[in-house]
């Protein structure tokens, strides 16, 4: 069994509308040293196998599902 850590995050030419409402808050709190915010998303996925092709099955299942390339970027990261 392999587990699978996927990052996705907007790209930086896009407006973050939660990271804004985060950091807001933040500072609201008091931390006032904060200069940015931005919001993604954390997957992670447990596969069986070994059949050699995880990479490109989770490259394939970023690309179809779970970021939106218009959009966003994401990483992946195999941890065995």
């Amino acid at each position: 069994m392999a587990k699978v850590n996927v990052y996705v995050t907007l790209k930086p030419a896009l407006l973050d509308a939660q990271g804004k409402v985060v950091q807001g808050a933040l500072e609201n709190l008091g931390f006032d040293t904060i200069q940015s915010v931005r919001m993604g998303k954390f997957i992670e996925i447990e596969v069986d196998g070994g059949n050699g092709t995880l990479e490109a099955d989770v490259e394939e299942m970023c690309k179809k599902l779970l970021a939106n390339p218009n959009t966003e970027n994401y990483r992946f990261e195999i941890v065995k």
